[in-house]
């Protein structure tokens, strides 16, 4: 695979970090319409916006990290963030869980979707 594996907060922080260089990338271009001022308003106009767009991605990834189980990686020992019921630690990419039923596993992010975890409600009443 192209990307690899990191945890889902450092995947919204550099989303955020491609909007902005992005943006000013856009907004550089623009500079070489000079002579075409209304193609040059509308690329410096797209350019902004993705700064602006990246501005509250940040913010909200912000609030988001403020909210989120903070544990100590076994791996590395380093404090890290866990976003839903599995992640991967921000530092060494060690697949972390704060389910029970999911220690030993292989990492996969099906078991963060409501459609996982639907089925194996289902799944356990059914059963008992």
């Amino acid at each position: 695979m192209f990307f690899k594996k990191t945890s889902k907060v450092n995947k919204f922080r550099n989303f955020a970090l491609i909007l902005v260089f992005l943006g000013v990338f856009i907004m550089y271009v623009a500079l070489l319409f000079k002579n075409h001022p209304i193609l040059m308003t509308i690329l410096m106009i797209l350019g902004f916006l993705s700064v602006f767009l990246s501005s509250f991605v940040y913010l909200w990834v912000g609030m988001l990290s403020v909210k989120t189980v903070q544990v100590i990686c076994p791996n590395c020992g380093r404090p890290t963030k866990i976003l839903g019921r599995v992640d991967l630690c921000m530092f060494c990419n060690e697949p972390l869980t704060l389910d029970p039923e999911l220690e030993g596993k292989p990492f996969d992010k099906k078991y963060n979707r409501k459609s996982y975890l639907s089925a194996k409600k289902n799944e356990q009443r059914h059963k008992g």
